[in-house]
């Protein structure tokens, strides 16, 4: 007897549909079908029916069938996060949102719930509402154990567990803001810059909403210099229909990079107006009026933030390092105060530390107390190291590389190239050398705009030398050799076009103003044959034990230790030296002394080299009003005066490991040793 073969279950044909829902729709709807011929509305079954239109691209149908379902099951948060997704895909975008108001309310800690609603309050024009959406999908996120389990591994330092984790999450449920996030600050926590924006940016693309998102893009793309598209993300942070005061504080910080003082300015006046009792931001807008050359301003700002914050160690080093003011007894006393307040082992200050250190250094030196004064900087700069990498050996040799490379020979080897503008003009030495005074000068000239010290070319030698650091060419010549003419001009091309955003005026001409240029002239030569070079020089002793006793916000790893710095200034001498025997004129040099003891005449000379015409201006130079951004920006708005030629006299008992470094160097200036 032949025994018949059983129809399976309803329950049997559900779980088949289930299992084929991904695979293979259409097998998903007749096995839902058969279930619904046996029972006609059967909720399970018309669920798996719509869920399969929905994977067929039949959204109308699927729609239909999920409304039918939502009146009969509206507190079933499938069925409206089912509905939400098929409205969506077919453009329904009234029911998709209300579908999707409804789960958020019965769910609100379901995350993509609330960033697939705000993406649909978007398309509607409903900017405000779908912005609170993301916020809300954001904070749903917090309470996802998957994330939070990547978090915590993030925490720990275990990054490759963390890549991992979200790396698979992404791959399976794809389109994750929050997820995208975390993956890009692991990026960013292993140095991989690029891959960390693309991450960001992928975030705040699908949920623009995302505030803290977008504060770490503009953060990461501050890292690389990409100001622009910083500053527009900056603009959209600030319209947030949740305000927060850190939104304008890195809109100002944005606005300064670029060079909008007065912008910047404004917000930070905006904030202290409804909260002034913010002595961090009393102190940036220290920064911007000190830079726009309103003194008075300047230190009143910086005297709110001390006196708000007696231990603000960087406050009171922008008060000193104004030059032209003076602290007094009364600012020593309160100094001493603060420092015995922090303790100087608390690893967690030691910022305010150094800072209160160099200050007071500048205040004994300005009531003559030599000794005084030297120990405070002594302390600031020894603490300073501890905190910074400088491999002084490491330097010299890559010095010696670029020596030995760029040879008159080797020169013309590479026959022509580079981007033939002929609009920078780089003033390079050493910090405290003068050439903020260079600047200042040509800066007063109107065929010349003064920018800042520009980032865009050691960025590019940076980026060239990792290619020989990474094991790609045996050495730096012959990286160098393998530059094309085609290369040549990329590079320039891409110099020029990264400045752009700096110049605010159409003078033909703009300044460079980054010191550490020098370590580039050769590079310069390949990529821009006809950018000029300006080097601004001033004696060793006063030079570097001028360096040494300043503070700088960044870079300048080197000013930290005399041996250091004395080894830097005789690298830079001898690299100089050697460029100007295998390309003489290229370089034109700006003797300190020789440019206070005789202005016109080194201005003529200056001119002349630059190949514009002498303009009285360039001799008023402190009249010329314009943003100053470095440690001489107040000094360079009076005329030339000689009180400092010899500021390191005071100090020659202790300067015995400067003149040990400088060497040969130290006899033979203003030229180069012989040899």
């Amino acid at each position: 007897m032949i025994q018949q073969l059983r129809a399976p279950s309803p329950q049997q044909a559900l779980a088949e549909g289930e299992a084929l829902l991904v695979i293979a729709p259409h097998k998903a709807l007749s096995a839902a079908e058969v279930v619904l011929r046996q029972a006609p509305g059967f909720p399970p079954a018309e669920f798996l029916a719509a869920r399969a239109l929905r994977r067929m691209g039949k959204g109308k149908q699927a729609v239909a069938k999920l409304d039918a379902l939502a009146r009969g099951n509206g507190r079933v948060p499938a069925v409206l996060w089912e509905l939400g997704q098929a409205a969506a895909e077919a453009n329904d975008t009234p029911r998709a949102i209300a579908a999707l108001q409804a789960l958020t309310q019965l769910q609100p800690r379901i995350a993509g719930g609330w960033f697939l609603l705000a993406r649909q309050l978007r398309k509607a024009g409903r900017a405000d509402e779908a912005w609170r959406a993301d916020l809300s999908g954001v904070h749903a996120s917090s309470c996802d154990t998957g994330l939070l389990k990547a978090a915590l591994a993030v925490q720990d330092g275990d990054l490759e567990s963390a890549d991992r984790m979200l790396a698979e999450r992404l791959a399976r449920e794809g389109d994750d803001p929050p997820a995208l996030r975390l993956h890009g600050e692991i990026a960013w926590r292993k140095g991989e810059m690029t891959p960390a924006i693309a991450r960001v940016e992928q975030a705040v693309a699908s949920a623009p909403g995302f505030d803290l998102a977008r504060d770490f893009l503009i953060r990461l793309l501050l890292q690389t210099n990409r100001l622009p598209e910083a500053l527009d993300h900056a603009e959209v942070l600030q319209a947030s229909p949740i305000p927060s005061p850190g939104h304008k504080l890195i809109l100002a910080s944005v606005l300064v990079r670029l060079g909008h003082q007065e912008r910047a300015a404004g917000l930070y006046r905006k904030l202290l107006a409804a909260d002034p009792d913010q002595p961090q931001v009393w102190q940036n807008l220290g920064h911007v009026l000190k830079t726009l050359g309103q003194q008075a301003e300047a230190v009143e700002a910086y005297r709110a933030a001390v006196s708000r914050q007696p231990t603000m160690g960087e406050a009171w080093w922008s008060l000193a390092n104004l030059k032209t003011v003076k602290l007094g007894p009364d600012d020593i006393a309160t100094m001493e105060a603060a420092l015995a307040t922090l303790g100087e082992a608390q690893d967690e200050r030691k910022e305010d530390v150094f800072h209160l250190h160099f200050s007071l250094g500048k205040a004994f030196e300005d009531a003559k107390d030599a000794a005084a004064s030297f120990a405070h900087y002594d302390k600031g700069n020894a603490l300073r190291r501890t905190m910074i990498l400088h491999d002084a050996d490491t330097f010299s040799a890559e010095v010696q590389a670029a020596k030995q490379t760029f040879t008159a020979a080797f020169i013309a080897t590479l026959g022509e190239g580079g981007c033939p503008a002929p609009d920078p003009i780089f003033v390079v030495g050493l910090p405290r050398s003068g050439s903020t005074l260079v600047e200042q000068i040509l800066s007063s000239h109107p065929m010349v705009e003064g920018t800042m010290e520009l980032p865009e070319l050691m960025m590019i030698g940076a980026r060239l030398q990792s290619r020989v650091d990474e094991g790609e060419f045996a050495d730096f010549a012959t990286m160098i050799a393998s530059l094309t003419p085609a290369d040549r001009l990329r590079l320039g091309e891409e110099y020029i076009e990264r400045t752009r955003v700096h110049r605010q005026t159409d003078r033909p001409l703009f300044i460079d103003k980054m010191p550490n240029n020098w370590q580039h002239v050769g590079l310069i030569r390949l990529i821009l044959p006809n950018a000029k070079v300006v080097d601004a020089r001033r004696h060793p002793l006063s030079c570097c034990f001028s360096g040494w006793k300043q503070h700088f916000a960044r870079g300048q790893t080197f000013t930290y230790d005399l041996t250091d710095i004395g080894r830097y200034y005789a690298d830079y001498v001898n690299l100089m030296a050697k460029w100007d025997a295998q390309a003489p004129g290229h370089v034109h040099r700006v003797i300190y002394e020789r440019m206070v003891a005789d202005t016109e005449a080194e201005v003529r000379r200056l001119l002349s080299y630059i190949g514009i015409p002498f303009d009285p201006a360039c001799l008023e130079f402190y009249k010329t009003e314009r943003a100053v951004r470095t440690a001489s920006s107040e000094q360079v708005r009076q005329p030339i005066f000689k009180d400092g030629l010899e500021a390191w006299k005071p100090y020659e008992p202790w300067l015995a490991p400067l003149k040990a470094a400088l060497g040969p160097v130290l006899e033979s200036y203003p030229d180069a040793p012989a040899g």
